[in-house]
């Protein structure tokens, strides 16, 4: 791939959809076996382009539709749910410290509360949350990661078995007409592999993303107890460090486009048909380019930024004086993903005894 790194190039690359095609967006980095490919042939596995991969004319009308369970008036109205969600999982957070000294944060705070915020918005109510937990981080890792060969077939069964539920799950919003988001995905008319196709990666990043996000910014800020105490007081504070996050270390680091006809772009002469990997943060950037730009940007850049600012806010109040137990935990580290996997904190000890 062709990496492009200035910001000015990428914003260009994302706004000139005519040139610059989403198509490569969601092919495995690594490419399936065949017998990962059978694994998912088995349950009639397909993705046709539908909203990060569409270069075609059906783009915009499925945007137009899963846009309007994102709308900046439904992304405030959750705020109540997401601060309850916090303080729903706080007595765990703080069982952990008493009990064992320490308490991951990750698990017990960033993966679960942007899912069940996920859920409540697309109105599906219906799917058990460890399940789709354990399936997203699957499906990220054998599209985006590098698994050797047993590893990418224990990742297609479990893909397959998402998919397998999804389609089961169309299936009954067909039969019994629902106003949930498969319900308002089928009512525009996508036959069952669209819908699917649609819903497959947005409960996946939807929430994924989001949970990478806090999980960072978390990791970020009590590795300075002090910059966690502010972060108790000072929601401003905690707005303008998401926004940090989100330049210098987004959980989104790369996406990829495709070239329709060779191009100069950021001092390169690119030839037709070339793959492209352009770095979204950590370069310079305005935060919002984490989100992407153009008739492809992220519908849920509102969302995420709302949630990271309520969970962190909510969790530093709760808990001001926490420090890590671990500075340096194991990432998840792949193409287009980045985060820490846990994010240990425990008290830090009061001055003077």
């Amino acid at each position: 791939m062709w990496v492009i790194t200035d910001p000015d190039a990428v914003r260009d690359v994302l706004l000139g959809c005519e040139t610059f095609l989403p198509d490569n967006a969601l092919t495995a980095y690594s490419p399936l076996s065949g017998r990962s490919l059978r694994i998912l042939a088995e349950v009639g596995f397909t993705l046709p382009p539908t909203l990060a991969s569409n270069s075609s004319p059906s783009h915009r009308p499925i945007r137009r539709t899963v846009a309007r369970f994102f709308s900046p008036a439904k992304v405030a109205a959750v705020e109540p749910l997401v601060r309850q969600l916090v303080e729903d999982r706080l007595p765990a957070v703080h069982s952990a410290l008493v009990h064992r000294g320490q308490a991951d944060l990750v698990e017990l705070i960033a993966a679960d509360v942007p899912a069940r915020a996920l859920l409540h918005l697309t109105g599906i109510h219906d799917v058990h949350l460890p399940h789709l937990k354990r399936w997203s981080r699957d499906s990220l890792e054998l599209f985006w990661g590098t698994p050797c060969a047993q590893s990418q077939e224990e990742l297609a069964h479990s893909a397959a078995e998402y998919y397998a539920w999804l389609r089961a799950r169309v299936r009954r919003a067909r039969a019994s007409p629902t106003d949930d988001l498969l319900g308002s995905l089928i009512e525009l008319g996508l036959d069952d592999d669209r819908v699917c196709a649609a819903g497959y990666f947005l409960l996946v990043a939807g929430q994924e993303t989001t949970s990478m996000l806090i999980s960072t910014i978390f990791l970020r800020l009590i590795a300075r107890p002090a910059t966690w105490r502010r972060a108790a007081n000072d929601p401003a504070f905690v707005a303008r460090a998401v926004e940090t996050a989100l330049q210098q270390e987004s959980s989104v680091p790369t996406w990829r486009r495709t070239i329709r006809e060779s191009t100069e772009l950021a001092g390169k002469s690119i030839p037709a048909g070339a793959d492209l990997l352009l770095t979204l943060t950590g370069n310079g950037g305005s935060p919002d380019i984490a989100f992407g730009a153009g008739v492809h940007r992220c519908l849920g850049a509102g969302l995420a930024r709302l949630q990271a600012r309520v969970v962190v806010h909510a969790t530093a109040a709760a808990l001001p004086r926490l420090c890590l137990a671990e500075r340096s935990p194991r990432r998840i580290d792949l193409l287009s993903f980045s985060a820490p996997e846990r994010v240990l904190a425990g008290y830090a000890p009061l001055h003077g005894g």
